[in-house]
């Protein structure tokens, strides 16, 4: 398929901003290399004072921050009085027509490659019927007017009410014989609604009626868009997409033992996420903290009997975050992500941070990541976990388990469908590989 002469152009400008940029950024180098240095220096004297800072309480917090925050100031200054001011707007430019000249190539040519690959269009749902949390996202389908929305598409609105069973009004719909049902409302509920589409061979349609939405993140969905996802039950596309579970409760994202789950099992968390990490983080990451008791065996029979992090994602992320966030490239590799993190000394806790900002995260002596189709974590009792965002409490053992391909997600035909993940794996070299191809007019 020959590529359009917009994106080709657009190509062409990302290589010579890149060019342009890479250029400007040796003749910096030359100039100061002393200025360079202080300002990398301090730039990790910020780190590791923030550092202490998290997981510190009282006055020493407070000196430590301000330590970092003078620190980063001191970053600054040397870059504005140090640099070619001229030059520093030029590259700035340059970085910026670079970005976002390469991002949207690549979203527009790995979205052609997707709906050619694994997008099937579909005709418009016969009887489509979507279950409404009103309360999720702090009211976001109220806002919207979901319900409304729904009743002038002709999709059936099931409105969970206080006292309902989300799980058992799903299948309730499922029996009746909606050939589509929806979920509006956050990523657990998500993966309720997608197990009973996924046992009664239905479809399911995500909309992203929640607070965080990462399922919908990584569907390729405008999460700001919540009453523009009802269009899935029309003229859309379809994809098949694995699940997860954890001694049999499904899961579309992730799966947190140890710091996370921690943090999410407090009260206070729900009404108050910031505040409420940085009161617990002393305890669980300071000097006096030990590892929780979670035993594991890794692929190439390491054993552990201890781990500050075990996150377990319906397929891996592109680049992981110890709490869940980041985006995955696919959800239908068939398999589970798994990230375990050890550590034995708290002073580590700055190297760890610096290696994963460097993308380097597995050079750390406590880092493991693998890809399973099952894994399992013994303890002595019962494990915390934060799964899909909500706190609950798992008996042991825990069996993680994928299930490939296990239900079928309809998404609008204006969505992308494209994963921020599947962009941030693409390596540079690859990147400029993909751009000169789409200048040429070839296919990615």
């Amino acid at each position: 398929m020959s590529q359009p002469i917009g994106r080709r152009l657009l190509a062409v400008t990302a290589l010579v901003a890149n060019g342009g940029a890479l250029v400007l950024v040796v003749l910096s180098l030359f100039d100061d290399v002393a200025a360079l240095a202080l300002g990398l220096v301090c730039l990790g004297l910020a780190s590791m004072a923030m550092y202490v800072a998290l997981v510190s309480r009282g006055a020493l917090r407070w000196i430590t921050t301000t330590t970092s925050v003078v620190l980063a100031l001191v970053v600054v200054i040397d870059l504005v009085v140090v640099a070619d001011v001229l030059r520093a707007i030029a590259l700035v430019a340059l970085a910026a027509i670079s970005v976002c000249a390469t991002s949207v190539v690549l979203r527009q040519a790995l979205t052609d490659r997707l709906r050619a690959s694994i997008l099937r269009a579909v005709a418009p749902a016969k009887r489509p019927v979507l279950v409404v949390n009103p309360k999720s996202g702090g009211g976001k389908a109220e806002r919207f007017g979901l319900v409304e929305a729904c009743e002038q598409r002709g999709v059936e609105p099931v409105v969970l009410q206080q006292g309902d069973h989300l799980e058992a009004l799903a299948e309730r719909a499922a029996t009746s014989g909606a050939d589509v049902v929806g979920m509006a409302g956050g990523d657990g509920s998500q993966a309720l609604v997608a197990g009973v589409a996924a046992r009664h061979g239905i479809a399911h349609v995500c909309i992203p009626s929640g607070t965080r939405n990462h399922l919908a993140l990584d569907l390729g969905l405008d999460r700001d868009d919540v009453v523009g996802a009802l269009d899935a039950y029309g003229d859309g596309f379809e994809r098949t997409l694995d699940l997860a579970t954890v001694n049999a409760m499904t899961f579309v994202n992730n799966a947190s033992l140890g710091l996370y789950a921690a943090v999410v099992e407090s009260e206070e968390y729900r009404d108050a996420k910031v505040s409420t990490t940085l009161d617990r983080l002393p305890d669980l990451l300071g000097p006096s903290a030990e590892p929780f008791r979670l035993r594991f065996t890794t692929p190439v029979g390491e054993h552990f009997d201890r781990a500050h992090v075990i996150h377990v994602s319906n397929n891996p992320y592109a680049m992981h975050s110890f709490v869940g966030s980041g985006s995955r490239p696919r959800l239908d590799g068939g398999v589970l992500g798994v990230t375990t993190l050890r550590i034995d000394r708290a002073s580590d806790v700055p190297a760890l941070l610096a290696l994963v900002k460097a993308g380097r995260a597995q050079s750390f002596a406590g880092y493991r990541e693998w890809t399973a189709t099952s894994f399992r974590v013994d303890a002595d009792e019962p494990v915390a976990a934060g799964v899909d965002g909500e706190a609950i409490s798992l008996r042991p053992p825990l069996l993680f388990e994928a299930h490939p391909a296990a239900v079928r997600v309809r998404i609008p035909r204006h969505a992308p469908g494209l994963s921020p993940g599947a962009l941030a794996e693409i390596s540079i070299a690859r990147r400029l590989g993909a751009l000169t191809r789409v200048a040429a007019g070839r296919p990615v």
